[in-house]
């Protein structure tokens, strides 16, 4: 219990401080939730002591239902289940704050209802806890906090007579309730006006950094069994002129959103052939391969095939050598026309790996159907591949998996030489992390690779 105690301070922590999780959006709703979960613990214990006091026993159960739910959407943000801590708050905030408008707080003719109120307030703030996820669940929870609204502020029955609260106590609390649901539907929508503006500014500099050039290309080798490096996974990085080096989960959802994620993709394919280009006239990169990502809504656009052969085209270099990361998620709809793809490129000698297996919804008729070269266990799985049961059966699995069906499997994340030993153990030859090395400019990957060969340590991570 202590340890589980200090790895849930550290999360909260790193959850509460950590810039690199992503933008000042992701880091402001983080803390709203945080800041959520405490207040409904705090509120639970105050206002449960309060009316146990008065002896006023149902409103206690709801104050402990309060306390409990206020635990749990805690835990699920220090674990980093944003979805599933916001489903609990709003659910449980939902139904106690209607539960107490209706019981408690019924309208009569000396005190208006006011505990409603706060719907309005919920209203808002599920634009913006769940403006990430898909829109039926977005507007639905703001939907039914103002459904619910109009209903108890349009009617004035007590539908549930003998459990109102005293004159005495409603009165003053009518007030503090309309000021609080009023600040907190005030506070909301500055939310909302500060994301749609930091956004639209984020955007803007996203054009401008195509335009000027400012991305570019790091790269994190993979390396067999014996230490030899087969290549490298290129990893995008924005050298920003004030924020410095940022990193792709601050800025690829908003790419993705408004479809600047289809030329930056373009560019990436452009200097990864580029680079491979490069490598082939050297007697010890030649053979090295490079993987790129390639995001859902590009390989969806009708000419990204003839585009990428056009590139393979103008660059001299074994197609073989470029390798294209899918994710599971994209494998979901249309796999047709993903199919047709896959087999067209294929066809040129393109390579094609499924990035981050195990987390998807990808089946084995699936995989049979592709034409995959490779499968990546995702690096989740190999962080608690020597602790969790579970973890090393699935690292297992798609190792038996990858042997049986001929693909090649490379881990992910590997960064202790116990997870290397582990993976080493089940059969894995290909792998890729912190151990070897961290993503690094093209030099600095060279100049790591030629280090190894000369026998000096190398410069930018681990050892081989």
């Amino acid at each position: 219990m202590p340890n589980a105690a200090a790895r849930l301070i550290r999360q909260w922590r790193r959850l509460w401080v950590a810039p690199e999780l992503g933008l000042l959006y992701h880091r402001r709703e983080r803390r709203v939730r945080l800041l959520t979960s405490a207040m409904m613990i705090f509120m639970g214990v105050v206002w449960g002591l309060f009316f146990a006091s008065k002896g006023l026993w149902l409103v206690v159960a709801m104050d402990a239902t309060l306390f409990s739910f206020g635990l749990i959407s805690l835990a699920l943000t220090c674990l980093n289940q944003r979805q599933a801590a916001n489903l609990v708050i709003f659910g449980s905030l939902l139904v106690i704050v209607i539960g107490n408008a209706v019981l408690l707080d019924p309208p009569t003719a000396t005190v208006p209802r006011s505990t409603h109120l706060y719907l309005l307030a919920l209203g808002v703030a599920a634009l913006v806890a769940f403006r990430d996820d898909d829109p039926r669940l977005r507007y639905g929870v703001a939907l039914s906090c103002l459904s619910a609204f109009v209903v108890l502020a349009a009617t004035t029955a007590n539908f549930v007579p003998g459990y109102a609260l005293p004159d005495a106590i409603r009165v003053p609390g009518t007030w503090l309730q309309t000021l609080a649901a009023t600040v907190m539907l005030i506070l909301l929508v500055h939310v909302l006006l500060t994301d749609a503006t930091e956004r639209s500014e984020l955007e803007a500099e996203l054009v401008q950094a195509l335009v000027l050039h400012q991305f570019e290309l790091h790269y994190q080798p993979q390396v067999d069994a014996r230490g030899q490096v087969l290549g490298a996974e290129a990893l995008l990085r924005w050298q920003h002129p004030t924020r410095g080096l940022v990193m792709p989960g601050q800025f690829i959802d908003l790419a993705e959103q408004s479809g600047l994620i289809v030329p930056m993709g373009q560019w990436v394919l452009e200097t990864a052939c580029a680079q491979l280009q490069a490598w082939s006239q050297h007697p010890v990169r030649a053979t090295w391969c490079l993987a790129v990502n390639i995001s859902q809504r590009q390989f969806r656009q009708p000419d990204f095939v003839p585009q990428l052969l056009e590139l393979l085209q103008r660059h001299s270099f074994s197609p073989s050598r470029l390798e294209l990361e899918l994710t599971e998620t994209m494998l979901v709809e249309d796999m047709d026309d993903i199919k047709l793809k896959m087999l067209t490129l294929a066809a040129c000698g393109v390579t094609f790996s499924l990035d981050d297996f195990g987390t998807g919804y990808s089946s084995l008729s699936t995989l049979k159907r592709l034409p995959l070269n490779k499968l990546k266990i995702d690096q989740s799985f190999v962080a608690d591949v020597l602790t969790e049961p579970n973890s090393a059966a699935i690292v297992r699995m798609v190792l038996a998996l990858g042997s049986t069906m001929n693909l090649q499997v490379i881990a992910e994340g590997v960064e202790t030489q116990e997870q290397h030993a582990f993976l080493l153990d089940n059969g894995c030859q290909q792998f890729q992390g912190y151990l070897f090395s961290r993503p690094v400019p093209v030099s600095g990957l060279e100049g790591w690779v030629e280090g190894l060969r000369a026998g000096l340590p190398g410069p930018v991570g681990g050892r081989v």
